[in-house]
């Protein structure tokens, strides 16, 4: 197995990972609207641990492109095999969504769509095009896959002008053909400068999930690369196994080291730093992305005390 992963899990949760879940009736309510439109969120497709939180704030980060990925990453909960054709209306539904919620940073992910020939580029500048044009009061986050290294489809969303661009580095390199088979650590990292060298002004993102088996220096190194290809916003997260399907947890990560990883990421030149136990790629994103614009400069992070 790969170094770093052999290790036994971890037994239980320690305190700081301890907190009820928080699913009320606004909760049961977008749940069931999202059910009524055909419409999928990460937050529950991914079983992510914050879904309660943000469905009872009124936000959640849309899934496009069907359910289904054609990738079997060891980290995540989304299901994989043969997708569905892409609907063609989905756009026009999760416009239809972010109007009726009252979202004002509406974040849009997907499955990876190997067997399409663009990988989806061109749903994403839809979804992008009609949020801009239908409601222009809102600011638009995608969060895309690696599209294959397929260099036009990358520009195919890039042109159609999100206000944040993301795509999560996710681990380590030395972690990736064991946890993001079918990825690459440097198709990845050159996504991202390709990015930052399109537009200036774009606000670059990206996550990385510790407690896989990545050593400090591992981690500090990835963060380096990530600062140098012109990301200027990251995430760091406890991965938490969605279920015996993935990969084990190789350790929890206490409050302190990540205390550290956001206060050495400030210090190399990453403008907004949100890092914590619960904190994830789109997760109070447009809170992430008001700080990191306040006349005060630096966005360390309110997340972390937060949750």
């Amino acid at each position: 197995m790969i170094d770093g992963l052999h290790r036994a899990p971890p037994s239980r949760l320690p305190p700081w990972l301890k907190r009820p879940l928080v699913f009320g009736a606004t909760t049961r309510a977008l749940e069931q609207s999202f059910t009524d439109a055909n419409l999928h969120t990460v937050c529950e497709e991914a079983r992510c641990p914050n879904r309660g939180d943000c469905f009872n704030r009124g936000t959640a980060a849309f899934l496009i492109l069907g359910n289904v990925c054609t990738r079997q990453c060891r980290f995540c909960g989304v299901s994989h095999g043969a997708p569905l054709p892409v609907d063609a209306d989905e756009p026009r539904r999760v416009v239809d969504a972010v109007r009726l919620m009252g979202i004002s940073h509406a974040v849009v992910t997907s499955v990876t769509r190997d067997d399409v020939n663009d990988g989806g580029a061109g749903m994403f500048a839809r979804v992008i095009g009609l949020l801009k044009h239908e409601v222009p009061s809102v600011t638009v986050e995608v969060l895309v896959p690696d599209f294959a290294g397929n260099a036009a489809a990358l520009r195919t969303v890039l042109h159609a002008g999100p206000h944040v661009f993301n795509h999560n580095m996710e681990t380590v390199p030395r972690l990736y053909p064991f946890i993001r088979p079918g990825a690459g650590y440097r198709r990845s990292l050159e996504l991202l400068a390709h990015a930052a060298r399109f537009e200036a002004e774009l606000d670059v993102k990206s996550g990385l999930m510790v407690g896989l088996g990545e050593t400090c220096d591992e981690m500090l190194s990835t963060l380096s690369d990530m600062r140098e290809a012109g990301v200027t916003m990251v995430t760091i997260g406890q991965y938490l196994r969605p279920s015996r399907e993935q990969a084990p947890v190789a350790e929890f990560i206490t409050p302190a080291q990540f205390d550290f990883y956001r206060d050495r990421a400030l210090a190399i030149g990453f403008a907004a730093v949100s890092c914590g136990p619960f904190v994830r790629s789109s997760y109070r994103a447009g809170h992430m992305l008001k700080e990191k614009n306040t006349p005060q400069g630096h966005a360390r992070t309110s997340v972390i005390q937060e949750i």
